[in-house]
């Protein structure tokens, strides 16, 4: 039987053309009335996974 790609992954993260492997910041969810504007904006922006991680989820998508 086919192995099937993890859904919850492709959904979770995203696979830059050179191969990174990049997440949404932490820390986004709530209390976030105290923490400045400029904390704000640049939780917003994905973030890169290191390598050890990247290799995990990488083996979960070619499932």
């Amino acid at each position: 039987m086919k192995a099937k790609t993890r859904k919850s992954i492709i959904k979770r993260f995203k696979i830059t053309k050179n191969g990174k492997v990049m997440r949404r910041a932490t820390g986004q969810m709530h209390y976030r009335a105290k923490s400045t504007g400029d904390k704000r904006r640049r939780l917003r922006r994905l973030v890169e996974m290191s390598k050890e991680e990247t290799k995990k989820i990488k083996k979960l998508l070619k499932r």
